[in-house]
């Protein structure tokens, strides 16, 4: 018994002339059932009863395309990819091959050649990586998510900046925001102290891989803590840093909704600054929240009060540990610190002491908890803005560069891993101002007269100088 695969077209073609054949139907009614003319379905009918049900197979089944390239065609394609291209990809092969060879054809048609030679492999589709949900904490203030957004919050009105957002898992509720003028350790510093001082210390805050909150270069040498997560341990708060954007979704769709809405109040509002912004940002959280926050599982805060104890001004800091030298200085991000000679400062020299670099530009020096004196000698009387190293966005990095390139474009920079500075920071290391444009002092002269041509005697005369007549 011979089997015959025939497609469900076709299978109802057959069936319908079989009832033309038992007399069931009319040639005319099976030609407007199969859209064909009488006569095709003649023709059908004939191919029916010499050939059985395999006559009314397509005839095309098996064979290849009429518009299919030649073979010689085909091994000249591989043989050019094989011998120059054979680690591009179809559609790079592609573009080359039109460039330097003049041979023109699909990318999916070039990838189907070098499958079949063997010289590409098909790639497996990769499964859409699973994300379960998961439920949200019980009470306020036992995971708090953080993460800034950059965006152009302003709408052209002012400066590209970023807004760091710290909103509660338990409830939704936005519990802080602010805007700065890029995703450094000092904005979230201040940030985060607002926070502390305002709600208290959270269990922990949940956050992505920024150098802010992990230390992706530790080694065995440091403690691999972060700045931020050194003072925050230090008041008893936890760092978790989440695996993928899909762990902290809460966030990352506060930061879509905040696109969108923050962006048209502040328009209404006319807004267009970073200070107007921040003063803007506690009347818009309370609109927000009543419109989305919902109620925890348990009606519990577990925020904790700061202590008296606890200073956190103190605690966010940037520090790094620096040896006094025998005649009391100590050197830090390219500027020497002259200790005051007193019996403490005597007793130090060898010793280890934390320079400590405040938000606003602030520099303490520290031995325990004792607060140093001392002056600064610069060994850069222009003081040079480092790189933004530590920085997810180019924006705020790429604006500091271009101040730093118009006012002293040759002056050498300080160490590149000392922190982000905000513009409105003081201090030693505050950016610089910008100079004012050099002065041509050949052009302060007065304009000289020109010299005209020389008048004639008569002409001396006729204007009353008859004495300078020749």
């Amino acid at each position: 018994m011979t089997v015959v695969a025939m497609s469900q077209s076709e299978l109802t073609r057959f069936d319908i002339l079989q009832r033309v054949e038992r007399g069931e139907l009319r040639i005319s009614d099976a030609a407007a059932s199969l859209s064909l003319c009488p006569r095709q379905v003649y023709r059908l009918l004939d191919r029916l009863r010499i050939d059985g049900a395999a006559g009314l197979v397509s005839r095309k089944r098996g064979r290849a395309s009429n518009r299919r390239f030649n073979d010689a065609f085909r091994d000249r394609v591989v043989t050019i990819v094989r011998e120059r291209y054979v680690d591009f990809g179809p559609t790079l092969a592609c573009e080359y091959l039109a460039e330097q060879h003049g041979i023109t054809l699909s990318r999916e048609t070039l990838r189907q050649m070098l499958m079949a030679a063997g010289v590409w492999k098909a790639k497996v589709a990769k499964r859409a990586r699973l994300h379960q949900s998961r439920y949200r904490r019980e009470c306020r203030g036992e995971l708090v998510q953080v993460d800034g957004s950059d965006h152009d919050w302003f709408e052209g009105r002012g400066p590209r900046c970023t807004l760091l957002v710290y909103i509660d898992d338990a409830t939704s509720e936005l519990m802080h925001l602010e805007m700065a003028e890029s995703e450094s350790a000092f904005s979230y510093m201040r940030a985060t102290r607002s926070y502390l001082e305002r709600h208290g210390k959270p269990v922990a805050f949940y956050s992505d891989k920024h150098s802010v909150f992990r230390n992706n270069n530790a080694t065995a040498d440091s403690d691999g803590m972060t700045h931020l997560g050194r003072a925050l341990d230090k008041l008893g708060v936890e760092i978790i840093c989440a695996n993928s954007p899909q762990a902290k979704g809460r966030v990352e769709r506060a930061n879509g909704t905040l696109q969108d809405r923050l962006v048209k109040a502040m328009r209404l509002a006319g807004i267009s600054s970073i200070d107007d912004a921040n003063t803007f940002l506690p009347s818009y959280v309370a609109r927000h929240n009543a419109r989305f926050a919902c109620a925890p599982a348990d009606s519990r805060d577990v925020h904790r009060p700061l202590a008296a104890h606890e200073n956190v001004e103190a605690e966010m800091v940037w520090r790094e540990e620096r040896t006094v030298t025998a005649s009391l200085a100590l050197h830090f991000n390219k500027a020497m610190f002259i200790l005051e000679a007193t019996p403490l400062t005597r007793s130090l020299a060898r010793k280890r002491v934390h320079v400590c670099e405040y938000p606003d530009g602030r520099i303490e020096i520290r031995h325990g908890e004792r607060v140093l004196p001392y002056r600064v000698f610069d060994k850069m009387r222009q003081v040079n803005q480092a790189a933004i190293v530590d920085n997810k966005q180019l924006g705020a990095a790429l604006a500091m560069a271009q101040a730093i390139q118009a006012a002293a474009p040759h002056h050498p920079k300080r160490n590149n891993n000392e922190p982000a500075r905000s513009s409105g920071s003081v201090g030693v290391f505050a950016p610089p101002s910008p100079a004012a444009g050099k002065i041509d002092r050949r052009r302060l002269c007065t304009p000289k007269l020109k010299r005209g041509p020389r008048l004639s005697n008569e002409e001396l005369i006729a204007r009353g100088l008859g004495e300078y007549a020749r």
